[in-house]
C-alpha cells in the first residue's frame, strides 16, 4: 500500500499553491508536513484526499491512478483543525457513524467506539451531544470518528492546535502508537518543528508551495539540504551570518577569525552563510574555542521556564534561547558567544555544504 504524487501541482486564480511535487508515502508510516502558515500543507492534503484535483500530474494509490476518483470513493479519513461533528448525535453515535456505513456488526462497533473514547478521554461524555461538551472534547470526538474507520490513509491537518497543552502533549505521544497499530499511512500537518520531531517518522518540509526536503525526521533536522529547510525545521528559525573562508580560517564581518577543524578545512575558499540554532547562542563564559560577539538587546520573550532574546549583531538579527527567566533592558549591550563546532555552512546557492553532522566531502565539495 502506497500513496504516490507524480509531478502534482495546484494553481488557483493564477496563483500557484503547490509547485510540481513528487512524493511517495509507504504503508505504516507517519509522515509530517512541516511548514509555516500558507506554505501549502492544507493544499497538499486536499490533493491527497481528492477534495481538489491537481492542475498537473497524477496521484496513485497502491499503483492505481486515483487522480479523478471522488473523495468518497477513496480509502481515507481526514481530521481538520476546525472540528466537524454531527450536532444531533451523541459522542457515541458520532464515533460509530462511519462504522455503521461500513456495515460493521453491533459488537464490533461498540468495542471500537469504546476503545476510541477511552484513548481520547471521552468516556465520561460519551452519551452527550457536541453542544454539551467543551471545544477540546468536540475536537477529540472528530479525531475518534476518523481514527475508528481503520482506513488506509489518515490525514490530520493540525488536529491538536485547539487543544489544551496537557492533552496536546499526551496525544503527541499517543498518535504514533495509533498509526503503528493501524498500519495506515498517516499524514500530519503542523507548523511546529518540535511536534514533528516528537511524532517521528518522516518529515516533508514545505515553503511557499514547495517540498524542500523529505526523509526521516531526525535526518532532515540534523542535515537540512538548504537554508530554507534549515529555517523551517528550527524554532525559532535558524540564525545566519555571512562569513568568508580563507585557508584554515573563517572570517566574520566584525574582523574576528576562527580556525576550522580538520574536517571543515577542506572547504573551498570563498563566501558562505554560517547558520546556528537558537539554543547554541550563549552568554559569554570564556569557553575554550568559543567566539565572543558584541550584541544589543532588542526584545526578550519569557516562556515561563526559558527566555528568548532577540539581539542585533553585525547587521544581523539573532534569536537566542536562554535557560530560566532572564531580566535584560531593551538596548542593553550584551556579550554572547558561539561554538563554531555548531555551525552549518551554506554556499552562495543556499545549499548545505558542511555541518556538525556532514563533512565537506559528503557534499561533493
Amino acid at each position: 500500500m502506497s500513496l504516490r504524487l507524480q509531478s502534482v501541482s495546484k494553481i488557483s486564480n493564477g496563483e500557484t499553491h503547490i509547485y510540481p511535487t513528487n512524493l511517495e508515502l509507504q504503508k505504516g508510516t507517519m509522515n509530517v508536513l512541516l511548514g509555516p502558515t500558507s506554505s501549502g500543507k492544507t493544499s497538499l492534503m486536499r490533493l491527497m484526499a481528492g477534495l481538489d484535483r491537481p492542475d498537473t500530474g497524477k496521484i496513485f494509490w497502491d499503483g492505481a491512478d486515483v487522480t479523478k476518483k471522488r473523495v468518497q470513493d477513496r480509502d481515507i479519513a481526514m481530521v481538520y483543525q476546525q472540528f466537524v461533528n454531527y450536532p444531533s448525535m451523541t459522542v457515541y453515535d458520532n464515533i460509530a457513524s462511519p462504522l455503521k456505513i461500513q456495515k460493521k456488526s453491533s459488537s464490533e462497533i461498540d468495542a471500537k467506539v469504546k476503545e476510541m473514547a477511552e484513548l481520547l478521554q471521552l468516556t465520561s461524555v460519551i452519551d452527550r451531544k457536541p453542544n454539551e461538551i467543551s471545544g477540546g472534547q468536540q475536537q477529540r470526538c472528530a479525531m475518534a470518528r476518523a481514527l475508528a474507520k481503520d482506513v488506509g490513509l489518515v490525514l490530520m491537518d493540525e488536529p491538536l492546535a485547539n487543544l489544551d497543552y496537557k492533552l496536546r502533549e499526551e496525544l503527541r505521544f499517543e498518535i504514533p502508537r495509533l498509526f503503528e497499530a493501524s498500519g495506515s499511512i498517516f499524514v500530519y500537518a503542523t507548523t511546529e518543528p518540535e511536534e514533528a520531531l516528537l511524532l517521528g517518522g518522516n518529515t516533508a518540509t514545505l515553503w511557499n508551495g514547495q517540498v524542500t526536503q523529505y526523509g526521516p525526521a531526525m535526518d532532515v533536522y540534523r542535515d537540512p539540504l538548504d537554508e530554507t529547510t534549515a529555517r523551517v525545521y528550527s524554532d525559532p528559525p535558524m540564525n545566519f551570518v555571512s562569513v568568508r573562508k580563507d585557508g584554515a580560517g573563517v572570517h566574520f564581518p566584525d574582523g574576528q577569525l576562527t580556525r576550522l577543524n580538520e574536517d571543515l578545512a577542506s572547504l573551498s575558499d570563498g563566501e558562505y552563510r554560517a547558520g546556528f540554532r537558537a539554543h547554541h547562542l550563549e552568554m559569554s563564559d570564556n569557553q575554550s574555542g568559543s567566539i565572543e560577539f558584541e550584541a544589543e538587546l532588542v526584545v526578550t520573550e519569557l516562556t515561563g521556564s526559558d527566555t528568548y532574546i532577540h539581539v542585533d549583531v553585525m547587521d544581523e538579527r539573532w534569536i537566542g534561547l536562554m535557560p530560566g527567566l532572564q531580566t535584560f533592558e531593551v538596548g542593553q549591550a550584551l556579550k554572547i558567544c558561539l561554538d563554531p563546532q555548531n555551525f552549518f555552512y551554506f554556499d552562495k546557492d543556499r545549499k548545505l555544504v558542511a555541518s556538525p553532522n556532514r563533512k565537506p566531502e559528503e557534499s561533493g565539495i
